[in-house]
């Protein structure tokens, strides 16, 4: 079985499992007392809060560790809005960051608080003007993930930094995709982390409050981790969780160079293998082992298990799925296509030929869904009937509205137009998409008695 979706999480690193059992004798004190366990327990604490500084390039008196990335987010967000009360309760955040960082933001809006999001291209990027035209006099944080965890985008971190340094904002950097290949850059105040993602113990996360970013701590506190993430620490995840990131660290240039070759490989041939792809983020500025594609006409689910029955581990962030009805966040922030959606996320060490089997196989796995759903050839029909077709595709999912428009496209003259009906939400996303992959005219939607109407010209 080829594991091809690290960006969910990395397998347990060889390292992280010795330094793991061997805390298991030493680190089961409490590091907060006094005698001979605690000193010992207290020693391989400090010690880890001092390699993961170096990992992350700040002070160890900055590092507390949590119980997972998500609770670091989480901590770190209502922390920092809570020092900053007295300045305002606006919060910044790009359309594409992790659920965690978004769920942050609903709760404070819930609370009172404005939030701004902040829109990206259609390669999932921000632009730092973004942030310069969002921040206002009562902005009290602004939030950016250091790469999109779907689409392997890397973000303009330290340009922003610079943007809302220069207005007095703290960022929050959301590192948890990228700390394993190495540290952030820019002049950022806060940073998150989580050990899963880089081969750690999961359950472990970091939590970096740069020196002189005001921070209020929220809820019950002890005298743990600055008081910053109460609760007895698990020390033997801890130890564990900074000795890989150091391991990956000492591996990741060389391992970034044939990961990026790789993906770089699937990038260009996936669409030479498979008609109606759309490869997805920046094809330059990106994370070594990320790619995302979205195929037409294909279920996303059905996808996923006819790869996994092949042998291959991947995930998806289509609407067609069991998990959601709507399309992730980050495909519909960035415009485009969310059916069929596959990311492929290799892990360090994965293998040339693993990769080439993955690319004989996925051409079989997609035309084998493409049929058991019933898409069209890929030569579109030529016959004219009308000069304007309505398509019913009322109470059915993601893709088949995609599909019966492609089926009767062909039925319209030039000019003419296509009327899809439908009451799916990834429709509002996919229907434009199609229109761009095959170039032609999306005029816009309307609202209809049932669902929605989206208007489709053919142009050509």
């Amino acid at each position: 079985m080829a594991y091809f979706d690290a960006a969910s999480a990395v397998p347990l690193h060889p390292v992280a499992r010795q330094a793991l059992l061997a805390s298991l004798d030493d680190g089961w004190a409490d590091p907060a007392r006094l005698h001979r366990e605690g000193r010992k327990a207290r020693m391989l604490l400090d010690a880890s809060r001092e390699a993961a500084a170096e990992a992350v390039g700040c002070r160890a008196d900055e590092v507390v560790f949590t119980s997972s990335g998500t609770r670091a987010v989480h901590s770190g967000v209502a922390g920092a809005l809570a020092g900053r009360r007295r300045v305002g309760r606006h919060l910044i955040v790009s359309s594409v960051e992790h659920s965690c960082v978004l769920h942050s933001a609903e709760v404070c809006e819930a609370e009172g608080a404005d939030v701004t999001r902040v829109a990206v291209s259609r390669t999932g990027a921000v632009d730092p003007a973004g942030y310069a035209a969002a921040l206002r006099a009562d902005t009290a944080l602004a939030c950016l993930q250091s790469a999109n965890h779907e689409v392997g985008t890397v973000q303009p971190v330290a340009e922003v930094a610079e943007v809302c340094r220069a207005a007095g904002v703290p960022l929050l950097v959301d590192a948890a995709q990228s700390l394993g290949w190495g540290p952030v850059e820019g002049d950022w105040s806060l940073l998150a982390a989580s050990a899963h993602k880089w081969g750690g113990p999961s359950g472990v996360g970091l939590l970096v409050v740069r020196k002189g970013v005001r921070f209020a701590a929220q809820g019950p506190v002890d005298e743990r981790e600055s008081g910053r993430a109460p609760g007895f620490e698990n020390l033997p995840a801890i130890v564990a969780a900074v000795a890989s990131l150091r391991a990956v660290r000492a591996e990741a240039a060389q391992e970034a160079v044939r990961l990026r070759e790789l993906t770089a490989r699937i990038r260009a041939r996936v669409p030479e293998l498979v008609p109606d792809v759309e490869v997805v983020g920046d094809a330059e500025r990106r994370l070594p082992g990320i790619v995302t594609f979205s195929c037409l006409y294909v279920d996303g689910e059905a996808l996923l298990h006819e790869l996994d029955r092949a042998g291959f581990s991947v995930s998806s962030g289509s609407s067609c799925t069991s998990s959601t009805l709507t399309p992730s966040h980050v495909l519909k922030a960035m415009g485009v296509l969310s059916e069929g959606n596959v990311r492929v996320s290799l892990p360090p060490g994965t293998a040339e030929a693993d990769v080439e089997r993955f690319l004989r196989v996925l051409p079989q796995a997609v035309a084998g869904v493409r049929e058991k759903l019933g898409a069209p050839a890929p030569a579109p029909a030529t016959a004219v009937r009308a000069e304007e077709l309505v398509v019913d595709s009322l109470g059915k999912r993601c893709p088949i509205p995609v599909i019966e428009l492609a089926k009767v496209f062909g039925d319209v003259p030039v000019g003419g137009t296509v009327r899809v009906l439908s009451d799916d939400e990834a429709a509002r996303l996919d229907i434009p998409a199609w229109c761009e992959m095959r170039g032609q005219e999306y005029v816009g939607e309307e609202p209809a008695e049932k669902g929605t109407a989206y208007l489709v010209r053919r142009v050509g």
